[in-house]
């Protein structure tokens, strides 16, 4: 759409609601600034549904009264400092529409802007990498947008949003050490990819390469803030009418002596909400009191909140498979799996794999040695944030299944790992792979094309490219005879994507009349980068 009219904006209301309460639990699991009191995504959603009721309980005449509704929804219902700011946001875009019919890509363009300024004077002291950082990124894309057409102007807004957000723990100390975003940002850029969505039709990709929520310790979620003092236990929030500007500036001076993190800001007409850090709650109030009447009166006790945050643990054990395909019978196992065919492996990334399994107790079988400095990282940012885990040595996804059938959760957890761990030593590893470039090997050169067969991590094997379905199955059984000539009773296949049809039935024909007593099961696997793993136990 080129427009928004009235219906388009209660459309964009009620699928924000959804979005956020779809967003809530990670966002709050994010929030460590200005308090870790972990509830940035359930006062975004809360505020944002008081808007929705205000909106549906209003006639939509114009554009202009839907998004004026919204915003005194907003501010009558708001929760924390980031309700506070989201409800500015929506009085920006609503004073920059009451004489327009339809929102136009120069109107988001001003209301953007307008909502920028708002939301800035709704902080007393606005810190860089916060949700106001967010905010401004997206008001000034929209400002610098080369083109008037609304879809451009919300899908600059949205995408520079996103930048912005990933940019915000390279600001903010405290969000780089918890290895996080800012919650009140990332919820902002939920509202934009869906105000995006709304007007284009489709959902907008807005990548955040961030680093990834990581589970706090108690230690950890009492850490210093960079704004506001940890010497103020209570939030306290109430709603404020029949005052007046002067009696609102004296307001927020008494506030600023009994705490911090204060925001007073009004709808434009006569409501004003109130938000305060600080210990003295009955003086926070007598404040209002003063002032004019306060109303729908909330305390918070952070001490509360973080105590019910520390029991994130859900369950004792969990088993992380990190592999290149085979996720479906990894999964089947009832392992959490990594795929690294479809995710690259960042240690941001594994880290939310294994924060994910919610357990005290985590054994991670990678199948790949390529990874083991990333996984390296990644486990060290998991044990500091208090979770148990332990690396399993599988360097290939047979190992890992090997690892993974003698997997006991009735066993001590200590035992349970020396199990797998050997259980994958006594699995010889093998794979054909097609040679990605020219190279010397221990038994040979082999060019580009050139089917390779590895044991245990070494090319044995050459046959020379271009590959046939009859070149790999006889490569295949040349390199399971290899890896039989040391003993074994047990022959795994995995198949890659790329394997030849008839390739099992093939192997198993020669295992039957080479090595009788051996038994071979396969599984398809899909790995993109493997014909064929081979595993020989």
């Amino acid at each position: 759409m080129q427009v928004m009219d009235a219906v388009a904006v209660r459309r964009w209301a009620d699928a924000c609601v959804r979005s956020l309460d779809a967003h809530r639990e990670s966002i709050d699991q994010i929030n460590v600034f200005p308090v870790p009191d972990g509830d940035t995504g359930t006062n975004l959603l809360h505020t944002m549904q008081s808007a929705l009721d205000a909106l549906l309980r209003s006639p939509m005449s114009s554009v202009g009264d839907a998004l004026s509704a919204m915003a005194r929804g907003a501010l009558a219902g708001a929760r924390g400092n980031s309700g506070v700011i989201l409800s500015q946001v929506l009085r920006g875009l609503a004073e920059t529409v009451q004489e327009v019919s339809l929102v136009t890509g120069s109107a988001l363009r001003k209301g953007l802007h307008r909502a920028d300024e708002l939301a800035t004077a709704a902080v007393s002291k606005p810190v860089p990498g916060t949700v106001l950082s967010v905010l401004h990124a997206a008001a000034e894309a929209a400002r610098d947008c080369t083109s008037d057409e609304l879809d451009a102007v919300v899908v600059a807004a949205s995408r520079a949003g996103a930048t912005a957000l990933a940019d915000t723990p390279r600001q903010l100390a405290v969000l780089a050490k918890a290895g996080v975003v800012d919650a009140g940002g990332r919820g902002l850029v939920v509202l934009l990819d869906t105000l995006a969505a709304v007007i284009t039709g489709q959902a907008v990709e807005t990548r955040v390469d961030a680093p990834l929520p990581l589970p706090r310790t108690p230690e950890s979620l009492t850490t210093e803030r960079e704004g506001g003092s940890a010497e103020f236990e209570y939030e306290v929030m109430y709603l404020l009418d029949e005052t007046s500007d002067e009696a609102v500036g004296e307001l927020r001076a008494s506030l600023h002596l009994l705490g911090d993190c204060v925001s007073v800001v009004g709808d434009g007409a006569s409501l004003w909400t109130v938000h305060v850090h600080c210990n003295d709650i009955g003086a926070a109030i007598e404040a209002g009191v003063r002032a004019g009447r306060p109303h729908r009166i909330t305390v918070a006790r952070f001490a509360d909140q973080i105590a019910a945050q520390a029991s994130r643990f859900v369950r004792d054990r969990a088993i992380v498979v990190v592999v290149s395909g085979a996720v479906d019978l990894f999964r089947a196992e009832g392992a959490t799996v990594f795929d690294l065919a479809s995710s690259s492996a960042t240690p941001t990334d594994l880290v939310a794999a294994i924060v994910s399994t919610r357990a005290r107790h985590v054994a991670v079988l990678p199948g790949d040695p390529d990874i083991r400095e990333v996984l390296e990282e990644a486990v060290a940012y998991a044990q500091a944030a208090g979770q148990d885990v332990v690396v399993v040595p599988t360097l290939s996804p047979v190992q890992a299944l090997a690892a993974l059938a003698v997997h006991d959760a009735s066993r001590r957890a200590g035992d349970d790992v020396v199990a797998m761990a050997e259980a994958a030593a006594a699995t010889r590893r093998g794979e054909v792979s097609l040679a990605a470039a020219e190279a010397m090997t221990w038994v040979g050169r082999c060019q580009p094309g050139d089917l390779l067969g590895m044991l245990d991590g070494e090319v044995v094997l050459i046959e020379p490219g271009p590959a046939s379905a009859d070149s790999v199955t006889a490569l295949a059984c040349r390199l399971v005879d290899r890896m039989l000539a040391g003993g074994g009773e047990l022959v795994t296949l995995l198949l890659g994507a790329g394997s030849p049809d008839g390739l099992v039935d093939a192997v198993e024909d020669h295992v039957r009349v080479t090595h009788p007593e051996v038994e071979v099961t396969a599984y398809p696997g899909g790995q993109p980068d493997a014909l064929i793993f081979v595993g020989v136990e």
